[in-house]
């Protein structure tokens, strides 16, 4: 087992190599009510039953859970259950189950206990981790939410072993981009014939903790985790959730390569690099000339957006963020026409 260390409003860690049934056995055992949300797929395959002081909700799949909808439920179904300020609740699922679990909690009573237990990889390296939390709306990706730890994260590897190709390709993709970012060595490392998951798992959680414990509340250098997700973020809501998470940040960070070559000079190697180790796992590089239009409008929406102004994170070299400051649509439309299909 590993345990990483997270300094947020309150420190706690994340263990990887726990089983997960003994995670949920310790939470129970630490709480007097436990509220378990995960999707009804995997409550059926993983046989997750209710006991005396475990209570499960189940949730609809992928984005539409995070909804305020959903999030009403939640709030009602802890209220019958007498859901009290030193229970707790647990998000069991991908990456949209966490950040759903976690904005309920903050929101209950002001504020409960939560863990996460992330069953994708994606939810494993990003979503599980950070305290980010929140849910969609007609405005927006994310635009609703709340900075709020978990308690602790348990990070179970064996998930892995029932999720679908695609799934785990689109995990890939935030581990990749903690390589690009951050730690070169994860960049070998998923070029190797087998991949060894765990210390893949272990270095990308190392280096989203590493970030955090410095900018908890994103003031300026946790906007590095954002890297490709500019226009990842768009392209997710053009295509109505049909691509995953990670496919569109593959494009994105196909796309902010691009533009790093145009405004840094980032090496035309590395570009090539980031093709050739997103296309290593079926991940998508390019999306719809047609959809330009819709993204430009889309892209105004991003968080990162300051005075109406577009910023990206890009990366001069391999392992050296930087900040794209005010690029204009003229620029953006120019390199997308070199990601586009």
């Amino acid at each position: 087992m590993k345990i990483i260390n997270v300094r947020a409003e309150h420190n706690y860690q994340v263990e990887i190599g726990v089983e997960f049934s003994s995670a949920i056995k310790q939470i129970c055992n630490n709480h007097r009510k436990v509220l378990l949300l995960a999707p009804t797929s995997l409550i059926k395959l993983f046989k997750i039953k209710e006991s005396k002081n475990l209570f499960l909700l189940p949730t609809p799949n992928g984005e539409s859970q995070k909804s305020a909808q959903y999030l009403d439920r939640i709030w009602r179904k802890a209220a019958s259950i007498g859901l009290e300020r030193s229970d707790a609740i647990i998000g069991f699922g991908g990456g949209a189950t966490t950040d759903v679990a976690g904005f309920a909690a903050a929101t209950w009573l002001r504020g409960i206990s939560w863990y996460a237990i992330p069953t994708s990889l994606a939810g494993m390296v990003d979503a599980g981790i950070g305290g980010k939390t929140g849910i969609n709306s007609g405005a927006g990706k994310n635009l609703i939410g709340s900075f709020y730890s978990p308690k602790k994260v348990f990070i179970d590897p064996h998930f892995l072993e029932s999720l679908p190709k695609r799934d785990i390709s689109a995990g890939m993709a935030e581990v990749i981009k903690c390589g690009f970012i951050a730690d070169y060595k994860i960049l070998n490392l998923v070029q190797e014939d087998i991949l060894d998951y765990p210390q893949l798992i272990s270095r990308a959680v190392k280096v989203k903790a590493d970030v955090v414990s410095k900018d908890f509340k994103e003031s300026k250098l946790r906007e590095i985790l954002n890297y490709g997700h500019t226009l990842g973020h768009a392209i997710e809501k053009d295509s109505k959730y049909k691509l995953r998470h990670g496919e569109a940040v593959s494009i994105g960070m196909v796309f902010v390569a691009e533009l790093s070559k145009e405004l840094v000079n980032l090496s035309e190697d590395a570009v090539l690099l980031h093709r050739e180790l997103l296309r290593n796992f079926n991940l998508p590089l390019s999306y719809s000339k047609s959809r330009w239009n819709s993204l430009s409008v889309l892209l105004m929406q991003d968080k990162k957006v300051k005075q109406s102004r577009l910023r990206f994170i890009g990366i001069s070299k391999i392992g050296k963020p930087v900040w794209l400051e005010d690029v204009s649509l003229s620029t953006l439309a120019k390199v997308y026409e070199r990601i586009s299909k």
